[in-house]
C-alpha cells in the first residue's frame, strides 16, 4: 500500500522548458547585481562555497557570478548555485515575473492524492526555497498546500544515489515500500529502486529523457493506477 508519494519537479510534473527558460533565465539576468548587492548578507555563503568548489579562493563576487552563469549554462546542480538561484527566484514569483508552470494533469492528480490520505512530498535539485515558490505561485492556483514536505540536494543529497531515497524515507517516517516516487530521469528510478522504493517512470511527450527498463512508464498522472486505499 502506498502511503507517500514523492515527485520530482522537472520534466516531471512540469515542463523542462519552463524551468530553464524561466528561472534559469531570471537567474542570469539578475545573478551578478544580486551577488553585488548582497555581499555581507545572503551572498556570502554562496560565493564561500563558490570558491571552495570551483578551487578559487581569491574569486571575487564576478569572478563567482561567472563560475555560477557556467555552471547554469551545463546544469550543473551545485549547492550554492541552486541557493541562490532560490533567492533571486524569490524576487521574481513575489513580484508577478515567474509562477510554476505545471502539466495539465497535475494539478488534479495531487489533488485527488492528497483527498485520498497520500502524503505528497518534492524531491529536486532545485532549493526547497525555489520547490515552494514553484507550487505556492502555481499558474492557475497554488498548490503548495497540498505538500508535506520539500527535500533538495542540501537536505536528502544527489539525486541518483540510494543514500539520498533512505534520507528521505527516514525523513518522511515510512518503508521503502510504502513510498511511490515519479520522476522522468531512469537514474533516479534506479536509485530510489536501490532504496527500496516503489518506482513509476513519467515519459512526456518532448521531454529529453527516455524510458528505459526496467521500470514502468505513464505519460500522465492519471495514468498512475496506484495502491492508495
Amino acid at each position: 500500500m502506498i502511503a507517500a508519494i514523492v515527485v520530482d519537479i522537472e520534466g516531471t510534473t512540469s515542463p523542462t522548458s519552463s524551468v530553464r527558460e524561466g528561472l534559469y533565465d531570471y537567474t542570469r539576468a539578475h545573478l551578478a547585481q544580486w551577488l553585488a548587492d548582497n555581499v555581507g548578507g545572503d551572498a556570502d555563503p554562496v560565493i564561500a562555497e563558490t570558491r571552495a568548489l570551483a578551487g578559487r579562493p581569491d574569486a571575487g563576487p564576478a569572478d563567482v557570478a561567472k563560475i555560477l552563469c557556467d555552471w547554469l549554462n551545463s546544469d550543473v546542480k551545485a549547492e550554492p548555485l541552486k541557493a541562490a538561484q532560490g533567492l533571486i527566484c524569490a524576487e521574481g514569483f513575489r513580484s508577478g515575473e515567474l509562477h510554476g508552470e505545471f502539466f495539465d494533469d497535475v494539478p488534479a492528480a495531487l489533488q485527488a492524492w492528497h483527498r485520498a490520505g497520500v502524503v505528497l512530498h518534492v524531491f529536486s535539485s532545485g532549493s526547497v526555497r525555489n520547490q515552494q515558490d514553484w507550487f505556492a505561485y502555481a499558474r492557475g492556483g497554488e498548490l503548495a498546500s497540498l505538500i508535506s514536505g520539500w527535500f533538495d540536494l542540501t537536505i536528502a543529497g544527489p539525486k541518483r544515489e540510494s543514500s539520498s531515497y533512505r534520507t528521505i524515507s527516514e525523513a518522511i517516517g515510512a518503508a521503502g515500500d510504502e513510498i511511490l516516487f515519479l520522476s522522468d530521469h531512469p537514474d533516479e528510478l534506479d536509485a530510489a529502486a536501490a532504496a527500496g522504493w516503489s518506482v513509476l517512470g513519467v515519459h512526456r511527450p518532448g521531454e529529453p529523457n527516455s524510458p528505459r527498463p526496467p521500470h514502468q512508464w505513464i505519460e500522465t498522472f492519471t495514468d498512475a493506477d496506484l495502491p492508495i486505499s
